[in-house]
């Protein structure tokens, strides 16, 4: 049987210092790129918490409408 979501163990953010639950998994690379957050853990995904996700998608922003317009 596959696992959800609902399955899965509770996870926190892997920004250093954040204990929030994390809410989405982005490519660890492309977060270290385009913050400047000290990140835990070595898995190749960088789990990021509601408020942390908000302030990246803030600053990739101009980077994500070039690249649809580059489609």
């Amino acid at each position: 049987m596959r696992r959800t979501r609902d399955d899965a163990p509770e996870e926190n953010c892997h920004v250093s210092g954040c204990g929030q639950p994390a809410e989405r998994s982005l490519s660890r690379k492309k977060v270290a790129d385009a913050m400047d957050w000290t990140l835990t853990g070595e898995d190749k995904r960088a789990l990021l918490c509601k408020a942390h996700y908000k302030d990246y998608k803030k600053a990739t922003k101009e980077d994500r409408k070039i690249e649809s317009l580059r489609r």
